[in-house]
């Protein structure tokens, strides 16, 4: 044990000394905050208010488009060339030009003049709200409904989601995003370690260096050193990153929370534009504008994630981290004792991957049905059981599962070590042979 303890202390040391250990520590948790950080600055920057002229001969539209906090719509008296004329002298982005029908062209023939190429938000969100004029003029023309009457026929639908037996809320989206995040997570982490131990092991191996090692311990005590210092090491990395995230997170919420209860900062993205007074056309009606809140996109988020029960996500996260590493660390361990470099590891590396992959691509018929069949099996299977049980666990996962679950994958462990030890004590001493699965299965009935 003590022989042990020495090969973990100099696996461990040796690799959170390293340089690339201490950047990806520190890049880790600024990438996983910018996952939450990155969309509330995304949306501030798109706020540029882009001003669009309108010249309608029709006077359907006039009025009636509503405005929001990226187009506010200009209503404009001077015929259209004139309008074009004053466009390259104005600040607005564009000028939207809907002439009257004629016979030759009944339809409404749209121009829309730029002196740059528009954003396709800019112009999808134009031919939504002239859509939406021209659907309720329809409707009051042929049916008698005014927008009072379609108003008060709409309803507004908020499904909201409840434990029956927790009383908490979640949300869908957020759970699902957990669940993949996690998953997603260990299934990196596992081939980034594993395959660590598999190159610490074929290193060890062509610089002869094992021939010594062994001469004083065992290979046994060697593969378990190995695989548990690498783990701390992962370990270690991953406690750190959750700490950072959490605490540039929090860092960032307070002060957002602290620039919006500040009337000094409070921002309104609306801009007035004067509309100038109808002479030309029946209807007059101010345009609609709407305001919108820096802050309720990440206030949003915030109060979704404040319904999990992040310690028990965290909890579980690390044991099935630990475990789901030190199987699949075992067995790359084992085809690094049998290989002499690792161009010659492709051919064994297919087999263990293979559940990896699995349990990844089948993630999204699991997220749809985290109860059914499927998600229970893979979830029980040790080597796939890391991955699909961080899937299913934001969703809820019974207690019987996962306890079935966690058992299972101890005793995969324990069984996948044992293996992987009768291959690595024979195979690490094995110089310039190309090995094959037939010699393996030899080395294992030894």
């Amino acid at each position: 044990m003590k022989k042990t303890l020495i090969i973990i202390k100099r696996e461990y040391l040796s690799r959170v000394k390293k340089r690339s250990f201490i950047i990806m520590t520190i890049l880790g948790p600024i990438l996983m905050a910018s996952l939450m950080i990155v969309p509330f600055f995304i949306s501030k920057w798109g706020e540029e208010v882009k001003k669009v002229d309108v010249v309608d001969e029709t006077g359907i539209y006039y009025g009636h488009l509503a405005s929001n906090k990226s187009v506010q719509f200009n209503y404009v008296m001077s015929d259209i060339n004139t309008a074009k004329a004053d466009l390259l002298k104005s600040d607005s982005y564009c000028l939207l030009y809907i002439p009257k029908p004629s016979l030759t062209k009944p339809n409404y023939a749209l121009l829309f003049y730029s002196s740059k190429q528009p954003g396709i938000s800019v112009t999808s969100y134009i031919e939504e709200k002239m859509e939406y004029v021209l659907e309720n003029k329809t409707l009051h023309d042929q049916f008698g409904l005014d927008k009072k009457d379609l108003d008060a026929a709409k309803t507004n639908i908020n499904l909201q989601m409840e434990n029956v037996q927790t009383g908490e809320n979640s949300s869908p989206e957020l759970t699902t995003f957990i669940g993949l995040f996690a998953g997603i997570l260990i299934y990196f982490s596992i081939f980034m370690f594993g395959s660590q131990v598999m190159r610490g092991v074929i290193e060890e191996k062509t610089s002869r260096i094992i021939e010594v090692i062994v001469s004083s311990v065992k290979p046994f005590q060697l593969l378990m050193g190995k695989i548990i210092g690498i783990a701390l090491v992962g370990l270690t990395q991953f406690l750190l990153w959750i700490v950072l995230t959490l605490g540039i997170v929090t860092v960032f919420q307070a002060s957002v929370a602290t620039s919006v209860s500040n009337p000094k900062h409070d921002k309104t993205v609306q801009q007035d534009f004067p509309v100038q007074k109808n002479t030309l056309f029946p209807e007059n009606a101010q345009p609609q504008t709407h305001k919108s809140d820096d802050s309720d996109m990440m206030n949003s988020v915030m109060s979704s994630v404040s319904h999990y029960d992040f310690v028990a996500i965290i909890l579980m996260f690390l044991f099935f981290f630990i475990f789901g590493y030190l199987l699949y660390g075992a067995l790359f361990a084992a085809i690094g004792s049998a290989v002499d470099n690792e161009a010659d590891t492709q051919q064994f590396m297919l087999p263990i991957t293979i559940p990896l992959i699995l349990a990844f691509v089948m993630s999204q018929s699991i997220i749809n049905n985290p109860q059914g069949p499927l998600a229970f099996w893979f979830s029980i299977i040790p080597l796939t059981s890391p991955i699909v049980m961080m899937i299913r666990l934001p969703f809820g996962v019974p207690v019987f599962d996962m306890v079935l679950s966690m058992g299972l994958l101890v005793l995969g462990f324990l069984g996948a070590t044992w293996l992987a030890a009768k291959i690595y004590r024979t195979g690490i001493l094995m110089y310039g042979k190309k090995i094959s699965y037939k010699e393996i299965w030899k080395w294992l009935k030894y």
